[in-house]
C-alpha cells in the first residue's frame, strides 16, 4: 500500500501543474495516470501559447488570464516555446463591425494591439491571401505541449513529487463522507493498487465527470472535440488568426517547419479522436480564405482532441461554453470531505489553475508557503560548456533540437553515451534528428512502454516520413534495450504504425497514396509484418510503381 498526502488523477498540463506546485510548496503528492503523460488533450491541440485576443471580446476575465500566462511560460519555459507573435487578419469574408469592438475588447484586457499596414504584412508573410482588408499584431508563441509536460514532470520530481503513468483510477475509498484512498490498476503488470491519502484532485480532463461518478458524484463536463490538419511547410512566419468571431478553421499556427491549422468543435465522447475527410474537406474550405494556395502544401497527418469544458448550470457547450476553468469543493457542493474537481480552462492557462487550486488545497496541510511557480524555471538551461561536449559529437544541427527536448540532466546522459560509444551518435530518424543515444536513454526510461513513448519524448516519426524510414531503425535500437516491452517485435511495429497511420488515413489522396503505398511495402511487403504479404498487397505496390515510373513494372 502507498500512502501520500494529496492524490492527483489526470496527467495533463493541469494535474502535472498541480503537482508541481504542491510539491515545490512541500505538500506531499502522487499524480495517477491512465496512459503516457501527454496522450491526452493536453498534447492534441494546435500548440498555440493563446495571447487571450482570441476571447477579449466574449470572455474578458479568460483573456486577462492568457495574456499574463503567455508572459510567464515565455520565461520559465523557455526551450518548450517558440516566441513568434500572432496576427489577426480581416478577410473580405468577415464583419468589419467586429474589428473595432475587437480592438477594443482586447484594450480593456491588457492586450497590446498594433495595426499593421497590409502591403507590409504581405511583403513578410506572401503565401496570406491578397484580399486581406485589415491586419494587427499581437503576442503569442507556439508552444510544444508533450515537451511542457515532460518538463514538469522533471520539474516535479526534482521536488518530491510522483507520478504513476499506464494506471487506471478504478475507485475511490470512501467512509463517513470522506475519501481515504485511490483504488487504481496498472496497465501492464495488471497489479492493484491502493493509495492511502487525505485529499484527491481530479483533473481528469473531459473525463473528469467519468472519475466523479466513481463517488457518486454528477460534473457538468461537455467533451468537445477539435480536429487538426498538420501541413508539412512553414505557410507563415507568425501565428495567424482570422479576424472574426471564434469559429472553426480559423488558426494557423507554425511548428518549426510545420504548420498546424485548427481547429473544430463539436460535443463528444471524450475517448473519441477520429477525423473524417468530410471535417477536413470543411477546414480547407474555410482555410483557403486566408491561404488561396494552400491546397499546394503536403498534408503530413491529421489529428483531433478533446477540450474538457466546464457548462455548470448554463449547459451552453461548444464556442458559446465559456474557456475559463472551475474549482469545485466537494465538501461545500456535495457534502463530499477530501474530493476537489478541476474543469474546464485552456493549456495556456494552466499553471494559473494549479495556483489557485493549490491555494485552497495546500492550508489543509499547514503549508502557508505561497506559489512560486511563475519565477522557477522547469528546466536550467544546458551550459555552455556540456553544449560545446555535444558539438563534437553530435550533427552541428541536432545539438539545440536534442538539447531543448531532453534537458540538461537527460542532455548530459546522452553526450555520454555517444563519447563513449561514438556508434550512439547514429542517425535513427533524419526529419527531428534523432541519435540512437537519444533513443536509448528515453527508452530505458522505466516510465517507457512502447514505441509511441519513445515519440512523445523525442519526436519519432512526427516528421516529413511519418515513420517510414525511422520505425525499423527505432524497434531495433529499442529492442538491444532487452526490457520486457521491448520484447514482441510485431507489436512494436504494429503499436507505432497503426498510430501514425490513424492520422493518415483521412487525407489518403493525391500524394498521399503513393507514400503509404511505399510504407506498405516496406512495412507489409519487405518485413511481412501481417504475415499475410499475398498478391493483393503486392499488386497494390506495383500499382504504385506503374504510376511513377509509367507503367513498367507491368511490361515485366
Amino acid at each position: 500500500m502507498l500512502s501520500t498526502q494529496v492524490v492527483i488523477i489526470g496527467g495533463g498540463a493541469t494535474g502535472m501543474g498541480i503537482l508541481r506546485d504542491l510539491s515545490i510548496r512541500g505538500v506531499k503528492a502522487i499524480l495517477v495516470e491512465r496512459g503516457d503523460l501527454g496522450s491526452g488533450t493536453s498534447s492534441r491541440f494546435h500548440g498555440l501559447l493563446h495571447s487571450g485576443a482570441r476571447y477579449a471580446v466574449r470572455d474578458e476575465s479568460a483573456a486577462r488570464e492568457c495574456i499574463v500566462e503567455n508572459r510567464i511560460l515565455r520565461e520559465i519555459g523557455k526551450s518548450c516555446v517558440e516566441p513568434v507573435n500572432s496576427v489577426f487578419i480581416r478577410t473580405p469574408e468577415d464583419d468589419p463591425a467586429y474589428e473595432t469592438t475587437w480592438v477594443n475588447a482586447c484594450r480593456r484586457a491588457g492586450i497590446c494591439v498594433k495595426k499593421l499596414d497590409v502591403a507590409d504584412l504581405l511583403r513578410e508573410e506572401p503565401n496570406l491571401s491578397p484580399d486581406i482588408q485589415a491586419a494587427y499584431l499581437c503576442p503569442g508563441a507556439a508552444i510544444d505541449g508533450f515537451r511542457l509536460l515532460w518538463q514538469l514532470a522533471d520539474s516535479a520530481r526534482r521536488y518530491g513529487g510522483q507520478i504513476m503513468t499506464y494506471t487506471t483510477v478504478t475507485g475511490l475509498d470512501i467512509h463517513n463522507g470522506r475519501v481515504m484512498g485511490v483504488k487504481a490498476t496498472e496497465r501492464y503488470s495488471g497489479e492493484e493498487i491502493y493509495i492511502a491519502c487525505e485529499y484527491v484532485i481530479n483533473a481528469a480532463g473531459p473525463w473528469c465527470a467519468r472519475v466523479a461518478a466513481l463517488a457518486g458524484l454528477t460534473l457538468n463536463v461537455r467533451p468537445s472535440k477539435g480536429s487538426l490538419i498538420v501541413f508539412n511547410h512553414r505557410l507563415a512566419a507568425n501565428v495567424i488568426h482570422r479576424l472574426h468571431k471564434p469559429s472553426d478553421a480559423d488558426i494557423f499556427v507554425p511548428h518549426g517547419t510545420v504548420t498546424i491549422l485548427g481547429t473544430t468543435s463539436m460535443d463528444t465522447d471524450p475517448d473519441d479522436t477520429s477525423t473524417t475527410q468530410a471535417e477536413i474537406s470543411a477546414m480547407l474550405r474555410v482555410g483557403r480564405a486566408t491561404f488561396p494556395k494552400l491546397d499546394e502544401a503536403r498534408i503530413l497527418r491529421v489529428f483531433a482532441g478533446c477540450r474538457p469544458l466546464y457548462v455548470g448550470e448554463s449547459g451552453e457547450g461548444g464556442r458559446e461554453a465559456s474557456r475559463d476553468f472551475a474549482a469545485i469543493d466537494h465538501e461545500k457542493e456535495h457534502g463530499l470531505a477530501g474530493f476537489m474537481s478541476v474543469c474546464g480552462g485552456k493549456f495556456t492557462t494552466h499553471r494559473l489553475m494549479a495556483e489557485k487550486v493549490c491555494d485552497l488545497v495546500a492550508p489543509l496541510f499547514g503549508c502557508t508557503q505561497p506559489c512560486a511557480t511563475a519565477t522557477i524555471p522547469l528546466v536550467d538551461p544546458v551550459s555552455a560548456e556540456l553544449t560545446e561536449r555535444a558539438r563534437r559529437v553530435f550533427p552541428a544541427y541536432g545539438v539545440r533540437l536534442a538539447a531543448n527536448r531532453q534537458g540538461p540532466s537527460r542532455m548530459q546522459q546522452i553526450v555520454e553515451r555517444i563519447e563513449q560509444d561514438p556508434e550512439q551518435g547514429e542517425i535513427i530518424c533524419e526529419c527531428e534528428n534523432i541519435t540512437r543515444a537519444e533513443i536509448e536513454e528515453v527508452g530505458s526510461e522505466s516510465t517507457t512502454h512502447s514505441v509511441s513513448d519513445v515519440r512523445r519524448r523525442t519526436r519519432l516519426g512526427m516528421g516529413t516520413c511519418q515513420g517510414t524510414f525511422c520505425t525499423y531503425r527505432a524497434v531495433g535500437t529499442v529492442q538491444a534495450l532487452h526490457r520486457n516491452w521491448t520484447l514482441d517485435t510485431e507489436a512494436l511495429f504494429r503499436e507505432f504504425l497503426e498510430a501514425r497511420f490513424k492520422g493518415i488515413r483521412p487525407v489518403l489522396w493525391g500524394n498521399q497514396f503513393r507514400d503509404v503505398e511505399l510504407t506498405r511495402g516496406i512495412y507489409e511487403v519487405s518485413l511481412n509484418i501481417n504475415h499475410q504479404a499475398g498478391p493483393r498487397v503486392i499488386k497494390s505496390v506495383l500499382s504504385a510503381v506503374d504510376k511513377k515510373e509509367g507503367g513498367r513494372s507491368g511490361k515485366k
